[in-house]
């Protein structure tokens, strides 16, 4: 996943890798929901901590059934 990146991406390479805007990626960021650190101005994000973000969302979002990932509507009913 993400192989064309380098271990360690800027905001602009998160938006890109998302597929996100780059206030969305800024928030992000803002929350700690990914993991990174700053320094100074500037955000420095392990592309091993976007990975961990994405598959934290597919877990929480969704469930796997016979090998294919199923989205869960919000109310946890079955798909």
């Amino acid at each position: 996943m993400f192989e064309g990146y380098k271990d360690v991406v800027t905001v602009r390479d998160l938006a890109k890798m998302l597929n996100i805007g780059h206030n969305t990626a800024y928030a992000l960021l803002k929350s700690n929901q990914i993991s990174h650190v700053r320094v100074g101005r500037k955000y420095i994000i392990p592309k091993q901590s976007v990975i961990g973000f994405v598959e934290k969302m597919c877990y929480n979002n969704s469930m796997i059934i016979n090998g294919r990932l199923n989205n869960q509507s919000s109310k946890g009913e079955s798909p």
